[in-house]
């Protein structure tokens, strides 16, 4: 409960997108990423993929931190 994991695009120091692990979906900031958020969060396997790279990749290197 205490891992978020985060995935931001950026462009020319511009966060475009978010996924959030809290909030299971992606968060647009500029036009492309409200248009893209809204596509990845109607894709359960993108979505799916998302989620499952806090287990993978939190979960496993918390204990090594």
């Amino acid at each position: 409960k205490d891992i978020e994991y985060i995935y931001s695009e950026y462009f020319n120091k511009l966060e475009i997108i978010r996924f959030s692990s809290s909030l299971g979906k992606y968060v647009g900031y500029t036009e492309l990423g409200v248009k893209n958020a809204e596509r990845w969060n109607s894709d359960p396997s993108e979505l799916a993929r998302r989620k499952a790279e806090k287990e993978r990749y939190c979960k496993l290197t918390v204990d090594i931190d």
